[in-house]
């Protein structure tokens, strides 16, 4: 059985929506036993506001033993300091629930809560993966092709960057695209204003021959922003500023264009019929570009499985983050991350 540590007082809808995720975690999913981290009076006051079917569902769980809260006094608020977060809240949900994952009492962590401190805390609870250098975010998002989607990294966790840690991105995405979603030879490509070699700002300049050299990696080179979603790219690399912008802006906007097609879609009788008849494709396409349905992006780069959702996830959100966590742990991400840093160092020795 993977045992997950959620988060329950992290996200801009803790505990609410979180309860009601992990309740559907633990009924639903299989082998999966979720430990609910967080102030017990709140959790308990989430679980006696569930619909009698999930009441139900949650007392079947705990009985079972596939749902268990375990108390945090503390929470780290959402525009708290990260770091000082951190130390000065030792029992704050997040510490906790690292922790487990720590005391080898839980397999992955899960959390939708203050991003910067989640970072924090997976570095001073779990360390490092030997040789990484810096963690990265890693965000898969849908392209043109349902069966190839692509992991931007990093997507937020750092904003100014050196060369040789994109290449350690580069490195990360490589294992995690390997080991999760089954690419054989994931194609890697740096983010960059121009497909030249020659075109970008300094960092990306050194980090292009850097990539190139390195046998190991399938590099094929710049990439721009519309090749992003196109399907023939399996990784991006990018420092954590451009790649939280592209992943915000890109949410907003699928939103907008979502908004748009329903307003167009019903501004006439005859387009409302059309749309009827269009309602499979409609669905179809919402469940590809549904940035909900992967859940939660994964720290790599840590000594465990790290799993950061986002900050408005819903109780479906973070269900499909649970099931992250299972896939990171359950396909040992981390240790193939420092057999892959441990295989480039020596090849570029």
């Amino acid at each position: 059985m993977t045992r997950i540590a959620l988060d329950a007082m992290g996200g801009d809808f803790a505990p609410e929506q979180v309860v009601i995720g992990a309740v559907e975690a633990a009924a639903q999913q299989q082998d999966v036993k979720v430990l609910l981290v967080g102030q017990l009076a709140p959790i308990q006051a989430e679980l006696d506001k569930l619909s009698p079917e999930l009441r139900r569902s949650a007392q079947e769980a705990m009985v079972k033993g596939t749902l268990e809260i375990v108390h945090a006094p503390d929470i780290a608020g959402m525009d708290e300091e990260a770091a000082k977060t951190i130390h000065r809240k030792p029992d704050c949900s997040i510490n906790v629930a690292m922790r487990l994952v720590k005391e080898g009492r839980a397999d992955a962590f899960v959390s939708a809560g203050n991003s910067g401190a989640i970072a924090a805390s997976a570095i001073f609870n779990l360390g490092r993966t030997p040789g990484v250098k810096r963690p990265a975010i890693a965000t898969v998002l849908p392209t043109t092709d349902p069966e190839r989607p692509i992991i931007i990294l990093d997507a937020g966790a750092n904003m100014d960057c050196k060369p040789e840690w994109l290449v350690q991105f580069a490195i990360m995405g490589d294992a995690y695209s390997k080991a999760v979603l089954k690419r054989t030879t994931p194609a890697i490509g740096l983010l960059s204003i121009g497909t030249e070699d020659c075109k970008g700002n300094e960092m990306t300049k050194e980090t292009f021959p850097l990539l190139k050299k390195s046998s190991e990696l399938n590099f094929v080179g710049n990439i721009e922003g519309k090749d992003l979603y196109k399907g023939h790219i399996d990784v991006a690399v990018c420092d954590g500023f451009v790649g939280n912008v592209v992943l915000k802006t890109t949410e907003s906007i699928a939103k907008a264009i979502g908004l748009r097609l329903k307003a167009a879609c019903t501004s006439t009788p005859l387009r409302i019929l059309g749309a009827l008849l269009l309602k499979g494709a409609f669905r179809d396409l919402k469940k590809v570009m549904d940035p909900e349905a992967c859940g939660g992006a994964p720290l790599l780069g840590v000594s465990g499985a790290v799993i950061i959702g986002h900050g408005s996830s819903s109780h479906r959100a973070i269900f499909n983050a649970v099931k992250a966590g299972v896939a990171a742990a359950t396909n040992d991400v981390s240790g193939m991350i420092a057999k892959s840093i441990a295989e480039h160092a020596e090849d570029a020795e």
